[in-house]
């Protein structure tokens, strides 16, 4: 590894309640790896990048996912299976507990931020149990310079204890592990998991509630990307949907690829400073810009290296969720600062199993918050136990588990700023079409850039009703005709050879749009419920 000349600095963590602990202030990426390789925390890939195993948890576990509920938050969060509530008194004893853990002991504490609009901007201050976690957190948050660093004052607090076990019956918590919210004391409160997804999750869930309530500006989880005529896009989806891999594009800078705030001042920003990707079946040839950013100073979790130290990408042995973080700058096409002007465009990108939804179409303002509050995509086959068809799958704006206030509020403060804006909002099946998964096949990937490239192009902006089809059944116009696109390709019906089959899944599917969006009804306005489908099956 070679020597680094680290500059020694530490601070006191007393007034967190971490006593007597040696603590790593402000360690370099490189020296970081290197202790983590020390302490048999990690090993070195062929590529440079620190390969680490994250342990009993691979990823997320939403049902151990709390919000305080205080005075700040009982009548603002939209309590219930996603945002479940932890008692004031319990936190405080939980706490107590985790930093008589860390006290006594070697810890890593790194002040960094979040938003890179300065006007947003959120100090925080990470602590965490081990180095990698550690290094995590410079790869993702954004990165304060030397000048920056002198008088420091954190907003917010991350304490990270990946080894200390919660005794559910004692501590109020589901289980042995735990992510908590305290609004009032400005903590984000992570034990009994190494994932390290929690923590740049639980400093967006943060910001979900910070922006909207006190800052009027929308929280998104979406990337977005800047072009040439200084127009920026923005891409929802969940994952699987082709988020990251359809705003990284040669032709625009790269603004950044999960969470961005868009604000009244005509801005859009990143709130992180690094990316945080899956690497299954990763290759050169499909994703070379995530490929070429596995170097020194990436953090790869929960992959399989072979002897020479290589990875292998398709080996899914510990998890499918096999991640890399890395700090933006890898990237070599990034928008420098990571921020935009108010979007011209909108895609909404949907997984459709099920082969109905056309691969493209345009949504009015209703259509669109009814989209955006639904967040539609599809489980395939294979993809859980038990899986053995198409499965919808529902997740309010594009990210409920990180959503703290009812999506109502969000859809609202969305469908204003496009109507303001004068945004175009699209909806793209990057799914199935021919027939429904395991009849048909998978859009071509080609077609779906042709797509959103003729929109950015401003080639099908233009809304006449005569270059426009309104779906028989969703309601949302699909253009005729698309530069490089086969018009066969465009209607999803045509593209089945079988009206009746088509039709018949297509009525499953908005019956399952209509189910999903009876617990949002009371709270939404009659504009927004009737951006949905309006025909039913019988």
């Amino acid at each position: 590894m070679g020597n680094y000349n680290q500059v020694t600095k530490t601070i006191e963590l007393d007034a967190y309640g971490i006593k007597n602990a040696k603590v790593n202030y402000q360690l370099s990426h490189q020296e970081l790896h290197r202790i983590s390789i020390e302490k048999g925390l990690g090993v070195e890939a062929s590529s440079g990048a620190l390969v680490v195993n994250t342990g009993e948890f691979t990823g997320r576990s939403p049902k151990d996912r709390f919000i305080v509920k205080d005075d700040v938050t009982k009548d603002r969060v939209w309590w219930g299976d996603i945002n479940i509530p932890f008692q004031s008194e319990q936190f405080d004893k939980l706490y107590d507990k985790v930093v008589d853990y860390l006290s006594g002991k070697e810890v890593f504490a790194r002040d960094c931020y979040a938003c890179a609009d300065a006007n947003y901007k959120l100090n925080i201050r990470v602590i965490n149990e081990y180095p990698w976690s550690n290094q995590f957190a410079y790869n993702m948050f954004l990165r304060p310079t030397e000048k920056e660093l002198e008088g420091f004052n954190p907003e917010w607090v991350v304490i990270n204890a990946p080894s200390f076990m919660a005794d559910p019956e004692i501590d109020g918590t589901r289980q042995h592990n735990f992510a908590i919210l305290n609004f009032t004391k400005k903590i984000a409160l992570i034990g009994g998991t190494g994932y390290t997804g929690e923590i740049k999750k639980g400093i967006f869930s943060a910001l979900n509630f910070i922006l909207p309530v006190y800052k009027e500006t929308l929280p998104m989880h979406c990337s977005a990307n800047f072009g040439k005529e200084k127009d920026t896009a923005i891409f929802f989806g969940l994952s699987g949907t082709g988020k990251t891999t359809l705003s990284t594009d040669p032709n625009r800078s790269l603004i950044g690829d999960d969470e961005h705030g868009w604000t009244n001042e005509n801005t859009v920003f990143n709130f992180e400073g690094g990316c945080y990707a899956k690497v299954i079946n990763l290759s050169r040839n499909n994703e070379p810009e995530i490929y070429d950013a596995i170097k020194g100073g990436a953090i790869l979790e929960n992959v399989i290296l072979d002897k020479n130290a290589k990875v292998d990408f398709t080996n899914t042995t510990i998890t499918q969720n096999t991640r890399v973080s890395y700090p933006i700058h890898h990237i070599e096409n990034i928008k420098v600062p990571s921020i935009g002007n108010n979007p011209k465009n909108i895609f909404f990108l949907t997984a459709d199993a099920f082969g109905v939804i056309p691969p493209i179409s345009k949504l009015t303002p209703s259509q669109a918050a009814y989209h955006f509050i639904s967040g539609y995509t599809a489980k395939v086959a294979g993809t859980e136990a038990g899986v053995v068809e198409p499965v919808p799958s529902f997740s309010a704006c594009f990210g409920a588990p990180f959503m703290p206030l009812h999506p109502s509020k969000y859809a609202e403060m969305l469908s204003k700023k496009m109507i303001d804006a004068g945004v175009n909002v699209w909806l793209i099946n990057t799914g199935w079409t021919g027939g429904p998964y395991g009849i048909g096949k998978r859009m071509e990937l080609k077609y779906t850039r042709a797509m959103i490239n003729a929109v950015l192009d401003g080639k099908l902006g233009l809304y006449n009703y005569d270059d426009y089809h309104i779906h028989s059944v969703f309601g949302v116009a699909q253009p005729r005709t698309c530069p490089g696109v086969p018009t066969s390709v465009l209607s999803p019906r045509a593209t089945w050879n079988d009206d009746q089959a088509y039709y018949t899944t297509a009525f499953k599917l908005t019956n399952a749009f209509r189910e999903n969006f009876k617990k949002f009804e009371a709270h939404c306005s009659e504009e927004i419920r009737r951006g949905g489908p309006q025909r039913y099956a019988f």
